[in-house]
């Protein structure tokens, strides 16, 4: 990223920092995504994280917007995936991704793993690492640096093997595990139902991935990658063996099963090797 563009992404920053800093609704406000973990590349969007203790009016967005630049593409007020703004900067070209998180919901999600270690099917721990690696811009009261001074704790070793035992046996050791959903698709020839559960098998075997090497879930994107960079446990052929996996659901079913289980033969062995099966 050259000198010109990284000027101009922090110029916008800088303008919608000050916009919604002026809005008493706005407790604190972070940089967070690819920018902040160092991951970012030409087609990384800027995520900005707004936390609220109050609705901000889709007029009083639109007005920042526009205050800000304007944009050549925008979708305001989307609810799809929690609320949220994006648009393209008509000057720029640049991306921008506005999230709005209630600053009481994300103080109980951060209690939820930190304190009551309670798991998920999938991400458990997503939320930590959005407040524990968000970049600070703005706060109004000292709250976000408190939340992300709790966030900095150790890995609790309860919310360690809740996460394991909550996503392990869904993997196909019941019967309605997603290998043996996935089969049962593949039976029918249910393509619909079957990229679904391979869907959440992929996101159960990621959350245990990240679970076992204490390692804070980075999200829907590049988790092959990061898993490979951040996590000193991996099982024998991570890469290949979910390859496979994805390879087998989108061309060749009648070998997903078997690749399925190859997959989780190692992660069986794995689990064993760590004392968590």
């Amino acid at each position: 990223m050259n000198t010109s563009n990284t000027t101009t992404e922090q110029s916008l920053i800088d303008m919608l920092v000050a916009q919604f800093a002026a809005l008493p609704q706005v407790a604190a406000i972070a940089l967070g995504g690819s920018r902040c973990s160092g991951a970012a590349d030409a087609a990384s969007d800027i995520d900005i994280y707004i936390y609220t203790r109050g609705a901000i009016a889709l007029a009083e967005r639109q007005a920042i917007q526009a205050a800000t630049g304007g944009a050549s593409v925008a979708n305001m007020g989307m609810t799809f995936w929690g609320d949220g703004d994006e648009w393209i900067d008509a000057a720029s070209g640049v991306g921008i991704d506005l999230i709005y998180f209630d600053a009481a919901w994300m103080k109980d999600q951060l209690g939820r793993v930190l304190d009551q270690h309670l798991p998920q099917g999938g991400y458990t721990t997503c939320f930590w690492r959005t407040v524990r690696e968000g970049q600070i811009v703005f706060d109004r009261d000292g709250w976000l640096p408190r939340l992300q001074q709790h966030s900095q704790q150790a890995y609790p070793e309860p919310l360690r093997r809740a996460i394991i035992a909550h996503n392990y046996p869904v993997l196909r050791h019941t019967i309605s595990s997603y290998r043996n959903q996935i089969a049962r698709a593949i039976a029918r020839q249910d393509f619909v139902s079957l990229n679904h559960r391979v869907a959440a098998l992929c996101a159960s075997y990621f959350d245990i991935i990240f679970a076992l090497n204490r390692v804070l879930h980075p999200g829907e994107k590049r988790l092959l990658a990061l898993a490979q960079r951040e996590c000193a446990l991996l099982p024998t052929g991570f890469a290949v063996n979910l390859a496979a996996v994805l390879h087998a659901a989108g061309t060749e079913p009648e070998q997903l099963v078997g690749a399925v289980d190859v997959l989780l033969d190692q992660l069986d062995a794995l689990l064993a090797q760590e004392g968590m099966v």
